[in-house]
């Protein structure tokens, strides 16, 4: 996907993977930054590490705690901090810059996809962890009307819900499966990436056909089995390809300074995510 969108950018950049361990990410982002790459992606477990890694934190990451982008940067002649492709030498002084850009791709996508409006909307959340805290978080600033959430341990569950009464009072949030009709199921768990996995609801708690609309942050397989279910009771449907894409779009368009190309983008994550 990023690789697709560099090329179409036409920059001569290069997109590649890296395994580091937790203990040895301060480190491995000190030597990206010596051997001044544009930025970097960090996926779990180093963005809830990184916050305390990086020389800098933009609000998007401190708002939503946790950093899955970084931007290299380095100061000008005027001692304005600049990203790294404004250089055509790059200074030795530089410093990282830590973003976050997936809350609002949560958003985008199920507002896109599925054509639900978040804001009063009545919303059960799955999952409580990482990705699931995220979600809580941004759903809870779109002004969502009610959130009910669940998780496999109760105190988690708890913890954020303590962390959402106290951020957005207006927001009706409580830790358990709602008795009546809402608009949105989101799936934050990692259940479903496995054919043999369970459902990550209770269907005889909560009926699936009592939502509108399920949205699974799992894309691979395409269809999981809590969005088979869903279908078969009318839901409308999405996983989270497009969350994938947007968050990666606007990582981007922090490195580059333009505007993605989204479409090219899209159609390298499908080839690669589906064979399509």
């Amino acid at each position: 996907m990023q690789n697709a969108g560099i090329a179409a950018l036409g920059l001569d950049w290069r997109y590649v993977a890296f395994d580091v361990h937790p203990e040895h990410l301060r480190e491995a982002i000190a030597g990206a930054k010596e051997m001044k790459f544009i930025g970097l992606n960090l996926t779990v477990p180093h963005k809830v590490l990184a916050l305390d890694l990086v020389d800098a934190v933009d609000e998007s990451a401190r708002k939503w705690g946790a950093v899955n982008t970084i931007r290299f940067e380095a100061k000008d002649g005027n001692g304005t901090w600049q990203p790294l492709h404004a250089f055509d030498d790059v200074p030795d002084e530089s410093r990282s810059h830590g973003f976050n850009t997936d809350a609002d791709a949560i958003a985008q996508s199920i507002c896109e996809e599925l054509q639900v409006e978040l804001r009063g909307a009545r919303v059960l959340l799955l999952g409580a962890g990482g990705a699931g805290r995220a979600a809580a978080l941004k759903l809870a600033e779109e002004n969502v009307a009610e959130l009910h959430l669940v998780n496999r341990t109760q105190k988690k569950a708890d913890e954020l819900t303590r962390e959402i009464q106290k951020r957005f009072p207006n927001v009706r949030v409580q830790v358990g499966y709602p008795t009546h009709s809402i608009e949105l199921v989101l799936n934050a768990t990692s259940l479903g990436l496995k054919s043999d996995d369970s459902l990550p609801l209770d269907e005889a708690a909560f009926p699936l056909r009592n939502a509108d609309a399920v949205y699974d942050m799992i894309y691979r397989p395409a269809e999981t089995r809590l969005l088979s279910a869903a279908k078969a009771e009318g839901c409308r449907v999405a996983n989270g390809l497009g969350m994938l894409l947007r968050q990666g779009a606007r990582a981007l368009e922090i490195w580059s300074g333009k505007p993605a190309p989204i479409e090219a983008m899209r159609r390298a994550l499908e080839q690669n995510a589906y064979g399509k």
